[in-house]
């Protein structure tokens, strides 16, 4: 593994430039260090608690783009992600003489606004929105859902067709559709093979045998997925149960979804991807894009009422790490994370969240009314507004001291423990090449076959310098605990572990059943999971999807009781 240089990583901040553009000068200009941002914003290291470190190759910016700046803020009404309403009902899978609701959802692009003073932005859609339509279901019902590609066949972003599965040979549209968070038998999980172009379509069968969470779907193309996610092919998913029903949570049009990424766009208003400097070789390692969008809106506002909410929050965002707060320094509190509901709430004043991950959050607006409060990002960047109207109102919800009890699995269940290294392949002057999950390509043998209902530890052991937010499909796990280490010696004296301090604990919003984890660089993260549900292959990754679209995905193979 070549020798790194120790350049943090670059975020983009809102320029102060008044015209409507950035060039590429300007964007680089208004790069800043996330250790320069917070010692300008008098803030400690520790108060933004999950690092995201990355430096890489420099980007191209090959054209002006929009500076969200120059916008007026808070003119478009927050949208809410429409729920699908199933297109016809089949006979059971398990031949019961209950039937399963059969839903068709296609995948095309459309043209959509996405600030009121912007013209209108050619996207790919699932049903024709962006986010795409929220799928919801009671838990133990299963449903059919029929995947259709109706998209164009040519790519409107920059394909790199030196990554494995985006060769030039292969067509340039392709799609299949992952849904994220949910045990489904293999043949669902939308492999990242098991792509299709357009005109064709694939059918699948969600059983949805788990416990109420917000889940969420989206494309996993081999070597394309960042593409065709950032051009809108993601959505929500929602399983609802008894238990949490019964729990007189704010319900109704007092239950927000929150589907948070960022962009760039273009002085004509389309989604702008830059590219690297490498001729022949667009991929870049990350992206951070100077526009966030909330349910598909730049900087939209949300008209409240003086009670609380439940927000549920997802960051689809290609790379960008979440960290939510309130302008007005309230507090709010989390009850839930990945897969459903925490053991108890935790109050919180930031809400930190890496790609993939989901938080449940009830904010109480009762001593607000009518203020006009600022979600932000990194302290700092504007998302969207909460309008707070005037007197008081009946608010009958609660949020009780104990939610759903989370069994906690003993180590000692545990079957096998694996170490599995994050790394990543530099050039000569540093610039990030691949990434790679324990030194191992797609395509090489499947090294990862836990059996059935067994429990297993995975040690993540992060030598690089980003943090990458790891995804299983198909399980869920609990957080052991995270331990700093020193990655040199590790990969300089033959995998020797030395230790930097003493295991850190889970954070408090992170105590509940995941199904993605922050791997923070320079630390041993170790999760504990049972691979109950199917047998079959499935894979893990990162989900910077830069990352993932770049070889940091390996298949795995859970394998029959003997």
């Amino acid at each position: 593994m070549g020798m790194r240089k120790k350049v943090f990583c670059v975020s983009i901040s809102f320029s102060d430039k008044t015209d409507s553009t950035m060039t590429g000068n300007d964007v680089s200009r208004a790069l800043t260090t996330r250790r320069t941002f917070l010692k300008r914003g008098g803030m400690s290291l520790a108060l933004l608690s999950v690092p995201q470190m990355g430096r890489h190759r420099q980007v191209v910016m090959a054209k002006p783009v929009l500076d969200p700046n120059s916008l007026t803020p808070f003119v478009d009404p927050l949208p809410i992600p429409p729920v699908a309403r199933p297109n016809d009902f089949r006979p059971s899978p398990d031949g019961g003489k209950q039937k399963a609701p059969y839903y068709r959802l296609a995948m095309r692009q459309v043209q959509s606004k996405v600030h009121r003073d912007m013209k209108p932005t050619m996207q790919w859609a699932v049903d024709s929105t962006v986010p795409g339509p929220t799928l919801e279901t009671q838990s133990g019902q299963g449903m059919f859902v029929e995947w259709a590609n109706e998209l164009p066949k040519a790519h409107f972003l920059p394909i790199d067709h030196s990554l494995h599965g985006a060769e030039a040979e292969k067509p340039d549209v392709r799609s299949v559709i992952h849904m994220h968070g949910a045990r489904v038998p293999a043949a669902a999980d939308g492999y990242p093979e098991d792509w299709y172009v357009p005109g064709k379509s694939a059918m699948y069968l969600y059983p949805n045998m788990q416990d109420a969470a917000m889940l969420w779907y989206h494309d996993h193309t081999l070597g394309l997925n960042r593409l065709n996610v950032y051009a809108g092919l993601l959505g929500l998913f929602i399983v609802r149960d008894s238990f949490e029903s019964g729990l007189n949570l704010p319900g109704g049009k007092y239950e927000v979804p929150l589907v948070l990424y960022d962009r760039f766009f273009d002085q004509n208003s389309q989604l702008y991807y830059p590219v690297s400097p490498v001729a022949g070789k667009p991929w870049i390692p990350e992206l951070f894009g100077n526009a966030i969008l909330a349910n598909g809106k730049l900087l939209p506002y949300l008209e409240v009422e003086p009670r609380k909410y439940r927000f549920r929050v997802l960051n689809g965002a290609n790379g960008r790490f979440f960290h939510l707060s309130m302008s007005s320094g309230q507090t709010f509190q989390q009850i839930g994370t990945d897969q459903g509901l925490l053991s108890a709430p935790v109050t919180v004043k930031i809400c930190s969240l890496a790609p993939g991950e989901r938080a449940d959050l009830i904010v109480d607006f009762g001593d607000h009314s009518g203020e006009q409060i600022i979600l932000k990002n990194d302290m700092l960047l504007p998302v969207m507004q909460f309008r707070v109207a005037k007197g008081k109102v009946n608010d009958e919800s609660s949020v009780p001291s104990t939610l759903r009890p989370v069994h906690k699995i003993a180590e000692s269940e545990a079957v096998k423990t694996r170490s599995l290294m994050l790394g990543e392949i530099t050039d000569l002057h540093g610039d990030s090449v691949t990434m790679l999950l324990n030194n191992a390509h797609w395509s090489m043998p499947v090294t990862e076959n836990p059996t059935l209902d067994s429990v297993e530890i995975w040690e993540l052991i992060n030598v690089t310098d980003d943090a990458h937010p790891i995804h299983l499909h198909m399980v869920k796990f609990q957080i052991l605990d995270r331990r700093r280490f020193d990655a040199f010696a590790y990969q300089n004296e033959n995998n020797l572990l030395r230790y930097r301090g003493n295991p850190m604990p889970p954070e408090p919003s992170e105590a509940g059943w995941k199904d993605t984890v922050r791997a923070d660089p320079g630390m041993i993260t170790r999760i504990i999971v049972k691979f109950e549900g199917y047998v079959g292959r499935y894979v893990w990754h990162c989900h910077i999807l830069e990352h993932e679209d770049n070889e940091m995905m390996r298949p795995y193979d859970v394998i029959a009781k003997s």
